[in-house]
């Protein structure tokens, strides 16, 4: 079991700013802007250290799960979830695996490359009705390959939002479908994430869980900022916002 230093968590001004930005970031990417999340990991990791991080924001992701899924509990496309979820529960143990084989600066890159593609099988069925992309989407090895690739960016540092909203834009999911199954899957993952960052990582603890509560209230501000950000975006609008924010976010782990 690795055992992290938390000793530089001091709860300093720096420290401090960094957690309420990201609360705001982590709100607003559960209720509104899939894959922002993307964008408060480099600094978060700076700041906190690398896997240290990882157990600060895990948290911070699972209160705001909870208002994502009591905003949108209606909205949810339970086939898609239901499929992704078994290989998204392997790709954990995957993650687990090879963390100590993999360089970090080679799986940022790899993991880049993984949703570059995702991008060039959108790109290539963009012309397709939905029935024709949902068919193809739909299909086991292609929900295994995303589960996969989904669950283990997310246990290796909280990363899958690119990838989930690939594999839900190519659904051609309506705005609020794709926002609402999106946080029912995440709720789901996260969730079963807490005992394996706890007991095979051990980077969850009552200093950190400290910090996630101070970060509360600018959760709450986020997730607000995200329903008005969907409520009042035009639903192509939204769609071309959220592939751009995706293509930022996957640039980012090229770096």
């Amino acid at each position: 079991m690795d055992c992290f230093d938390f000793s530089h968590i001091d709860g300093d001004p720096v420290q401090i700013s960094f957690l309420l930005i990201c609360g705001i970031i982590v709100g607003m990417s559960k209720t509104g802007i899939q894959g922002i999340m993307t964008l408060a990991i480099p600094p978060m990791a700076l700041v906190f250290g690398g896997k240290e991080s990882t157990g600060v924001i895990l948290p911070m992701l699972c209160f705001a799960d909870l208002l994502a899924v009591i905003y949108y509990r209606r909205q949810a496309e339970w086939k898609y979830i239901l499929k992704l979820l078994p290989t998204a529960i392997a790709g954990f143990f995957l993650a687990i695996w090879v963390d100590s084989m993999i360089d970090k600066t080679m799986f940022g890159k790899l993991m880049a490359l993984s949703i570059f593609a995702g991008f060039l099988v959108m790109f290539i069925t963009r012309k397709n009705t939905m029935e024709e992309n949902q068919k193809i989407f739909s299909k086991w090895w292609c929900a295994a390959i995303f589960g996969i690739l989904g669950g283990f960016t997310t246990m290796i540092g909280n990363a899958a939002g690119p990838i989930m909203a690939v594999y839900l834009l190519s659904m051609r999911l309506p705005k609020y479908a794709f926002v609402g199954t999106s946080a029912w899957f995440f709720l789901i993952v996260n969730y079963l994430k807490i005992p394996l960052q706890i007991f095979a990582w051990n980077n969850i603890t009552p200093q950190t869980l400290t910090l996630n509560i101070i970060a509360i209230p600018s959760i709450f501000l986020g997730a607000f900022l995200g329903v008005l950000f969907v409520k009042h975006l035009p639903e192509k609008s939204y769609r071309g916002f959220i592939i751009f924010i995706t293509i930022v976010s996957t640039l980012l782990l090229l770096f």
